[in-house]
């Protein structure tokens, strides 16, 4: 099943809407697509913070309910990027990427013209399905490149993909505000319409098509009945309820119901039954099972996410009802996280190793977390702003050495896949973060709330380190091979 070039691979030359393309494989017409689409889920799950508030004011629902326009689309996307990932592995990532557009500009104008508050839940659910189609696919559509050019992708490309990530998320909350206030907040669910319409022209004209060895169709991807025969709705169904089962449990710790974690368990168990049953399933367990670097992988990221979401979120909100700041000025506070990230995306995506961008970041999040422990309504602004540093460094890190530890780790055939993986780790991670967020502040974000945050955020940071520093597979084959 790997991918291959539509024309056989000659080097430095790949296809292009049929023609011969650029000397660089990996250039700006490959890549203009894929970073339009890469940006359109992380923006959507933070330009929603902003406009929450209006939402609630219109439809007269309250803060528990227009909570759910958040949760909605993590849920989905956790879900949909595996499921996106192994579509695009089984009839081609340039196809899904397409569709996946097109159900984002669907999902924009469900939510601008919403009569309703359940249609916007439906319209968050339809962008965390069609925006979950560009990571997978252009982790795809990279290495299918790879191959067809006979280079290895260069790190800087997959650090771009990761700034893009980053770079929008911190600038989705500003987005957000200013579409609120000059357009109404139907605006932050219309914006999609544009950009998922231009990302469909800009892929239509410069993305090349690709097909596996045992494509069919029309010379992307496998025959229909091949693809049907390989694509796995029962592994899907029961992913999705485990999932649910365990979002429903964590966002409510405070009152938790104790009937969620068995129903959880007896779902992961049919999974894993129905999973090794199959030839080619929804979650190829066998292949993460015997691919042991891999697995680490995925667990380290979505623990280091964990730590990542609790702060970004958590601590945010301390600013405001702890410290006494106004939503302007922890929104400024909280900037150079942001730009941390940005700038530590760039230089992490220009290293040749993989191994002490990771360790570093281990150690980070563990020195950021040993800040807010000491932090309360006197600590100084300096202080304040070193901890948002010290939280976005790791986090730039974190999400390029992972990313390039998921490219080499994962068996070429089955990249999609692996790369919408590592995004469930990350988005299992916001979600468990949400609810111990919930369970330390209670009705108000208080001292001792941070500091409960920061002991689990330092004994999580340490859980990370020992896992980058007891995989050896980093120190070797990830390197040999960046």
């Amino acid at each position: 099943m790997t991918e291959t070039a539509r024309t056989p691979p000659v080097p430095g030359v790949g296809t292009v809407g049929g023609s011969p393309a650029p000397a660089d494989p990996f250039g700006p017409r490959l890549m203009a697509p894929l970073l339009i689409g890469s940006v359109l889920n992380p923006v959507n799950s933070t330009m929603i913070a902003t406009g929450l508030v209006a939402i609630g004011h219109d439809f007269g629902v309250g803060a528990a309910r227009t909570a759910w326009l958040v949760a909605s689309l993590y849920l989905a996307s956790a879900v949909a990027q595996p499921a996106m990932g192994r579509l695009a592995d089984l009839l081609g990532p340039r196809r899904v990427f397409l569709c996946g557009l097109l159900v984002v500009c669907a999902a924009g104008v469900v939510g601008a013209l919403a009569p309703a508050f359940g249609w916007l839940i439906a319209s968050r659910v339809l962008l965390g399905i069609g925006t979950s189609a560009a990571y997978p696919s252009a982790m795809a559509l990279l290495r299918a490149q790879s191959v067809a050019s006979g280079r290895e992708t260069p790190r800087p490309v997959l650090g771009r993909l990761s700034l893009a990530s980053l770079g929008s998320a911190a600038v989705g909350p500003v987005l957000g505000g200013v579409l609120t206030a000059t357009a109404g907040w139907r605006a932050i669910f219309a914006v999609n319409v544009p950009l998922a319409l231009i990302g469909v022209v800009l892929a239509l004209l410069w993305l090349p098509g690709t097909r596996v060895a045992a494509g069919g169709g029309d010379g992307e991807g496998l025959g229909g009945r091949t693809a049907r025969a390989a694509f796995d709705p029962l592994g899907i169904t029961l992913f999705t309820a485990a999932l649910t089962a365990l979002m429903v449990f964590l966002m409510d710790l405070e009152r938790p119901n104790w009937a969620l974690p068995p129903l959880v368990l007896v779902l992961v168990a049919a999974l894993t039954w129905w999973q090794l049953r199959r030839p080619r399933p929804f979650i190829d367990l066998r292949m993460i099972g015997r691919n042991r670097p891999l697995a680490i992988t995925y667990l380290r990221h979505g623990t280091a996410y964990l730590v990542i979401y609790m702060v970004m979120y958590g601590y945010a909100q301390w600013l405001e009802e702890g410290h006494g700041y106004s939503a302007s000025h922890a929104g400024l506070i909280m900037l150079p996280m942001s730009g941390a990230a940005a700038v530590c995306s760039l230089l992490g995506a220009r290293t040749k190793g993989i191994y002490a961008p990771l360790v570093l970041a281990a150690v980070l999040l563990a020195a950021g977390s040993g800040v807010l422990l000491l932090s309360d309504e006197s600590t100084p602004l300096v202080a304040l702003l070193l901890a948002a540093v010290l939280f976005g460094l790791p986090q730039g890190l974190s999400s390029t050495g992972n990313q390039a530890a998921v490219y080499v780790q994962a068996p070429p055939k089955s990249v999609g896949a692996a790369a919408g993986l590592q995004r469930t780790s990350q988005y299992v991670g916001a979600i468990t973060a949400a609810g111990l967020i919930g369970l330390f502040y209670g009705q108000r974000a208080t001292a001792a709330g941070l500091h409960g945050i920061a002991m689990v955020a330092g004994a999580l940071s340490l859980a990370v380190l020992l896992l980058t520093v007891t995989d050896r597979a980093l120190r070797t084959r990830a390197r040999t091979r960046a």
